[in-house]
């Protein structure tokens, strides 16, 4: 990358990092334990909505919201159901869900599932403050600047932490163009975590989706502005607490414990990167997901260690910090840490039969890939290293040479 083009972007990076100083950072009002999703009802009830939009998966609306939906109809608590979010949620989806949530009368959401149904809904907020818009317009950070209606958010998976971000990601179905809509207003007003509600989440989707809050606490401890003490012990606690419990809950889904444990580091590491920023990795995963419908922790687990490898001794130091702080590896120079903490990462995919890389990336593909990656991380993310069209084709193509 020129020396223009670094300047630029290091430039609107600090920019931004500068202004944000001064703009208040929402976080939604947190209920956590075992039997949390009881007060569900009452956060309604107390905000005193007349009828819900409510907006989950087809797994998660035959699984956990029937237990949700018993709650409100005790409490008389109106609702109506959208339950067809797809992973990598659609602008048709969106569209779909903010026609009913008009039709219908409806005046709040309550999210229910993984990032893919509290993003999907996170979107038709945007839509309901912003109708004049075109969902693919909110593209960027600030787009929308009007305050959404009521939003409670019930993840049912530990990994994307969209229940405390400001981001919604969203793929266009046309140009299978995946972008994300960042603005203050879509923080959720509340999260409830239940581990309760997601004991029975798949081995697979656990590890993926643990792995994907992984990538958020160390894309955000590695950005080089926007981060703050806090995000950075926040991220560190997040990868301490993956390292500790997410292999167990892997191997057990009925341990509470480790459930609720990773529940709580998927939160942390979502506040981190959603005030810090998160980096390349994500760059490369959401063209995957929009091109491929590749799984986005899925995505995230294949392509963070090839990234952190890439980027070289500009991450050796922070990283080998997170070694030291999980145990991975003491002792040793900056650079012997900072491997083993990589390789680790390694380990822990292949222990949760999660891949290497990917063989379903199509050669004709790589330039769209490339460009969409560049479009996406440069300016918005405060990488370590910055990539261009020809960094991103080199990691691309070794996440290929990797399946």
């Amino acid at each position: 990358m020129n020396i223009l083009a670094k300047t630029y972007y290091r430039g609107y990076e600090c920019g931004f990092a500068l202004a944000a100083k001064f703009v208040p950072w929402p976080r939604p009002k947190t209920f956590v334990g075992v039997g949390a999703v009881k007060e569900i009802p009452g956060i309604f009830a107390k905000k005193k909505a007349k009828k819900i939009m409510l907006v989950s998966s087809v797994t998660a609306g035959s699984e956990t919201v029937p237990k949700i939906t018993a709650l409100l109809d005790k409490a008389g608590i109106k609702y109506v159901h959208y339950g067809r979010v797809t992973p990598n949620p659609t602008v048709k989806i969106v569209n779909e869900i903010y026609d009913m949530y008009i039709s219908n009368g409806c005046d709040s959401f309550l999210a229910v599932g993984g990032g893919s149904s509290i993003d999907a809904a996170k979107g038709a907020a945007a839509k309901v403050a912003r109708p004049k818009m075109d969902v693919t317009k909110m593209e960027g950070v600030l787009k929308i600047l009007h305050l959404v209606p009521l939003f409670v958010a019930v993840p049912t998976t530990a990994g994307t932490g969209s229940e405390t971000t400001f981001a919604a990601v969203i793929t266009d179905q046309e140009t299978h163009h995946k972008f994300a809509i960042m603005d203050h207003a879509l923080v959720p007003n509340y999260a409830v975590l239940d581990p309760e509600l997601y004991t029975q989440l798949p081995a697979d989707i656990t590890a993926s989706t643990g792995m994907d809050a992984l990538t958020h606490a160390v894309e955000a401890y590695l950005c080089v502005v926007n981060k703050t003490k806090e995000t950075d012990a926040w991220a560190e606690e997040a990868v301490v607490a993956i390292f500790k419990y997410l292999e167990r809950a892997y191997k057990d889904g009925s341990d509470i414990e480790a459930r609720q444990e990773m529940h709580i580091a998927s939160f942390k590491a979502g506040y981190a990167f959603g005030r810090a920023g998160v980096g390349n990795v994500h760059a490369i995963a959401h063209t995957l997901g929009g091109l491929y419908n590749t799984p986005h922790g899925l995505a995230n687990a294949v392509i963070l260690p090839i990234v952190l490898e890439d980027y070289g001794k500009s991450v050796h130091k922070k990283l080998a910090h997170l070694a030291c702080l999980t145990g991975v590896k003491t002792d040793g120079t900056a650079a012997e840490q900072a491997q083993a903490f990589i390789d680790e990462i390694y380990a822990m995919n292949k222990r949760m039969g999660i891949p290497t890389g990917f063989n379903h990336i199509q050669e004709k593909d790589i330039p769209q890939m490339c460009k969409w990656a560049v479009h996406e991380a440069n300016c918005v993310y405060p990488v370590p290293v910055l990539y261009d069209k020809k960094r991103f084709e080199k990691v691309i193509r070794k996440v290929i040479a990797k399946a």
